[in-house]
């Protein structure tokens, strides 16, 4: 007997060998993923779509201008008061120069 031929006269039988009959939970909820694992994803596999990026506002000490920075910038960026180096562009992330607050800014 064929495949089809079976599933045609399986079909209100419980106990068909070819058909898998009986459910399984899944090992993971796909609903309500948990924070580390929604960190981990890229921005566009998230549950509900956002970029990863943000802006970030970096102040250098002793100096009271705050500047703003892209969060995957590129570039060197300099404190708009003082002209020192603010952040380091470290593997697509800017990493803050040590000793300068940093605060992540709302949209």
């Amino acid at each position: 007997m064929s495949r089809a031929q079976c599933e045609y006269r399986c079909l209100l039988l419980e106990d068909c060998p070819l058909l898998f009959r009986r459910w399984r939970p899944l090992t993971k909820d796909l609903l309500r993923p948990s924070p580390e694992e929604e960190k981990r994803k890229h921005e566009k596999r998230h549950l509900v779509q956002s970029p990863s990026s943000y802006f970030v506002g970096v102040k250098r000490p002793g100096c009271y201008k705050t500047t703003t920075v892209f969060s995957r910038t590129p570039r060197v960026v300099l404190c708009a008061g003082c002209s020192t180096g603010l952040c380091q562009p470290a593997g697509g992330e800017a990493r803050p120069a040590e000793g300068c607050p940093f605060r992540r800014r709302q949209h």
